[in-house]
């Protein structure tokens, strides 16, 4: 049969027969085609290696190239990633025969025309290459750093974002040197950019979380990003950017999905301690959220998650237990039990008792959660804080906060699971600490607020109706 797919260009014959005689066919577009469906499993990858077809491709990749066939290019392309997937013959093969200057060639013609699927497709073979290792990373790297993946940052697509992220975490993930290149200043701007394109198209798959937590989570360069993601904030009128919350949000991911299985910076700590006090003193807490995160508006939320990431801190144990200390001294539990003596009381304490019967801090008007779950946030933060932590059990009993907890065991409409985040807190504030529990046991029960969660750790409040003084009892 005749090739009509290269009726505008010949080809040498030297391109053709190898692929023709691979696949049985004499039609170059069915001959790919089928080494595509073939080159989807290892024996099929295996057995073309051996008929050393890449070379091959690579030409026939760029003859097509040079000559403007897109859809026969596009075809080779696909079978050039295949081949490079997990086949290390193929990836040496690749890099050998300058296969990575070709793809940064294509790749950098099609920028403009926005060839989206052209511009993939050369990711993918560059991510499966980078996989083989060290040398093929470097390879990658020095070809593309900083200006090609800078350019390809840019492009607001999913479809590219996602073997960009591929690319650059397995080249850093074992290199130093690389690592300390894409966090200094000529690397900076092309993470900037990834973080504004998955905030415009979001991601699929895996590989910006990998990224994001080894930069800012695991080493030091979270400040960094964090304050190169500002430069739209003046524009829109925030004192926080969009790009900056949605940071924020996918670290709360990772380190919620992660606890006790992530190295935590020093520097990620103070950090977010840092951006947490700032957020606090920007957000209006006299006007009631509607709804839960995100919420719209970049204040309250780089608040929200600053409080959730702060809280999956704290949750750590082992090792990590020195990032919960750091943060007390810093003086994170002094500020938010402040905020929350500042606060309403819960729904359920406002809808049984009259507010004037309870002391809720001096303020004429109490403050008001920001979005649902506010008041949940800064009750689980106390409670991580006080797990087995005597020095702060005995700090809150100081500062009469003990009562303030003990309110925090009951529903409250514009926080889920408060209930159960203030048992979490009452039983750890009162767990292994005597004076604690006398104070709970002494404590003048007032209205028809009731805490049966302190049943949890085998005690029971008992209250004399005569006096109307409440002890603790052991319930076995």
């Amino acid at each position: 049969m005749e090739d009509t797919s290269l009726s505008d260009f010949p080809l040498p014959e030297n391109l053709l027969q190898p692929l023709f005689a691979a696949s049985n066919s004499s039609n170059l577009e069915r001959a790919l085609e089928i080494l595509i469906n073939s080159s989807r499993s290892a024996k099929g990858r295996s057995y073309l290696a051996s008929k050393n077809i890449l070379p091959v491709i690579l030409q026939l990749s760029h003859s097509l190239h040079c000559n403007s066939h897109p859809d026969l290019l596009i075809l080779s392309l696909k079978l050039i990633r295949n081949l490079c997937a997990g086949e290390i013959e193929n990836q040496n093969s690749f890099i050998e025969n300058c296969g990575v200057e070709l793809v940064s060639t294509i790749l950098s013609s099609f920028e403009n025309d926005l060839c989206e699927e052209i511009i993939r497709i050369g990711l993918q073979i560059l991510g499966n290459v980078s996989l083989a290792g060290g040398k093929h990373q470097e390879s990658v790297w020095q070809q593309f750093f900083p200006f090609g993946f800078s350019n390809i940052a840019r492009v607001r697509r999913r479809e590219t974002c996602d073997p960009l992220c591929m690319i650059v975490y397995t080249s850093c993930e074992n290199s130093r040197e690389l690592l300390s290149e894409l966090c200094g200043d000529q690397g900076m701007p092309i993470l900037v950019e990834i973080v504004r394109t998955a905030t415009a198209v979001g991601f699929g798959e895996d590989w910006l979380k990998l990224l994001l937590s080894r930069i800012c989570i695991e080493e030091s360069f979270f400040t960094l990003l964090f304050s190169r993601l500002s430069c739209e904030v003046v524009k829109y009128e925030h004192v926080f950017a969009s790009v900056q919350v949605f940071l924020l949000s996918t670290l709360s991911e990772i380190l919620n999905d992660q606890i006790n299985k992530i190295t935590i910076s020093s520097d990620f700590v103070f950090s977010t301690f840092e951006i947490l006090n700032r957020a606090i003193g920007v957000v209006d807490f006299f006007s009631r959220g509607k709804s839960n995160l995100p919420t719209g508006s970049p204040e309250i939320d780089v608040l929200g998650y600053s409080l959730t990431i702060v809280r999956d801190i704290c949750a750590q144990e082992g090792k990590a237990d020195s990032h919960t200390n750091r943060l007390i001294s810093l003086g994170v539990l002094e500020l938010l039990l402040s905020l929350l003596s500042e606060l309403e009381p819960p729904s359920t304490i406002r809808k049984t008792v009259k507010h004037e019967a309870h002391e809720w801090g001096t303020s004429n008007s109490p403050k008001v959660c920001p979005y649902k779950g506010f008041r949940r946030d800064i009750v689980a933060i106390i409670g991580n804080c006080a797990y087995r932590r005597k020095y702060v059990q005995d700090n809150i009993r100081d500062k009469n906060f003990i009562f303030l907890l003990l309110q925090q065991c009951v529903t409250d409409e514009d926080n889920p699971f408060l209930r159960e985040w203030g048992a979490w807190t009452v039983r750890n504030l009162l767990e292994g600490n005597e004076e604690n529990q006398r104070i709970v046991a002494e404590l003048e029960i007032q209205g028809s607020v009731d805490v049966p969660e302190i049943a949890e750790i085998g005690l029971r409040v008992e209250v004399d109706p005569k006096t109307r003084r409440a002890k603790l009892v052991n319930m076995s």
